[in-house]
């Protein structure tokens, strides 16, 4: 697979990362441990050198189970965890301190057997603590050798802006997709300016991309898409228009919906490095497969001016998450 970097750092993952979360949390059940390892093992056999998980996915969970897959090729992969939710909950507040932000890594790093995290993100942005603390923090964590690079997730440009005078920005981390483009409008040229990698975490919108859910499906009772907005059967038939033209051009190229929305991503900017999740090995193969998909200038014409008359329906986020989202 082909590598990128991330930013203006030395960081060099693969093109296509894979977001743990899923494995563990968010989707329903947990994957059996066994299977989660099996899967994280099988995308670094296939090119994939950049693993994302939290503290906060399972809780603690997904760290341990990371971990374990990932430490005999520690010294060959990538890993980004994140801190930021009080005692790691993310249903409660935000929690940010600076004491809070060294316990973590301190867990974190027991969590994951390893003795450095390549990427340490704030989850959310902490409006109860100034940015310029969390970055100091995060910086005196680099000097000591336990974290290497800091990145944010959902931050405005005013956060990105203040973080990255203290301690530079390696990466952020936020939706972004092809049913969700906000990024767009300020923060892709911020990024850009500053020499800061994005990576989107939902590439495939939550599932809704792959062209395999409709307004008939059901989720599981754990299913964190029962309460999303975006995810009501209403909006689902009202999006439906969007995964259809995605379909009739993935035909075209002989590819599926979820490759063409993540080559897509790709196709936006160099730094762009997209972390789609899976439980299945079939779907880790398809997600993988986007990277070799390649978008000329006239397929991403004609994308833009198919997709160019449909609205989205529904929000991506239930009202009080959609509070914590920092402007």
């Amino acid at each position: 697979m082909q590598k990128r970097k991330l930013g203006k750092s030395d960081l060099e993952v693969s093109a296509i990362g894979l977001g743990c979360m899923g494995l563990s949390h968010g989707y329903g059940p947990a994957t059996d441990r066994g299977d989660a390892i099996k899967l994280i093992r099988t995308a670094y056999e296939k090119g994939v050198t950049f693993f994302d998980t939290a503290e906060v996915y399972g809780p603690f969970i997904n760290e341990d189970v990371v971990g374990e897959a990932l430490e005999p090729i520690r010294d060959q992969i990538v890993i980004a965890t994140k801190f930021g939710f009080q005692d790691g909950d993310a249903t409660k507040r935000c929690d940010s301190r600076p004491e809070r932000i060294r316990q973590v890594a301190d867990a974190s790093l027991k969590r994951l057997r390893t003795d450095v995290i390549d990427l340490f993100y704030q989850h959310r942005v902490d409006p109860k603590v100034p940015m310029e603390d969390v970055a100091g923090t995060v910086k005196e964590l680099i000097q000591e050798g336990k974290v290497r690079h800091f990145g944010l997730s959902e931050a405005g440009v005013l956060s990105i802006r203040a973080a990255h005078a203290v301690q530079p920005v390696t990466a952020l981390q936020s939706e972004y997709s092809l049913w969700w483009r906000e990024p767009e409008e300020q923060i892709l040229p911020v990024l850009e300016e500053l020499g800061i990698a994005f990576v989107p975490f939902s590439p495939l919108g939550k599932g809704f991309l792959t062209g395999k859910i409709d307004e008939t499906t059901h989720f599981g009772d754990n299913d964190f898409r029962n309460i999303v907005p975006r995810f009501s059967a209403e909006a689902r038939k009202a999006n439906q228009g969007l995964v259809d033209r995605l379909g009739l051009i993935a035909s075209e190229k002989g590819a599926t919906p979820a490759q063409i929305a993540l080559a897509w991503l790709l196709a936006q900017k160099p730094w762009i490095v997209p972390i789609p999740g899976t439980t299945k090995l079939h779907r880790l193969e398809e997600n993988i497969g986007a990277a070799s998909v390649i978008l000329s200038a006239d397929d991403l014409a004609k994308i833009e001016a198919a997709l160019a008359d449909l609205k989205v329906q529904g929000d991506r986020y239930p009202a009080a998450m959609q509070a914590r989202i920092d402007r």
